[in-house]
């Protein structure tokens, strides 16, 4: 976890990744932010996010995204 908040503050510094819960319903983050976050998830996990993963429930939270990438490197 510890590797994808750090990842995510890379793309976004002034967000509490660790305990925010509603990144997406609270418009913290944008189209752009979202596209970096795919773009570096991608690179550092070695995954290919399809689009159909590309849903508010899987960038909601780190938790959320750390779920969706667990879940893609097991399909792989």
């Amino acid at each position: 976890m510890d590797e994808l908040i750090e990842i995510l503050a890379d793309i976004k510094e002034d967000v509490d990744f660790a305990n925010c819960e509603t990144l997406i319903d609270d418009h913290i983050l944008d189209s752009f932010d979202i596209l970096q976050i795919i773009s570096a998830l991608n690179d550092a996990y070695d995954i290919s996010i399809p689009a159909s993963e590309i849903v508010p429930a899987n960038f909601n939270s780190a938790k959320s995204l750390l779920a969706m990438v667990t879940r893609l490197q097991a399909e792989q």
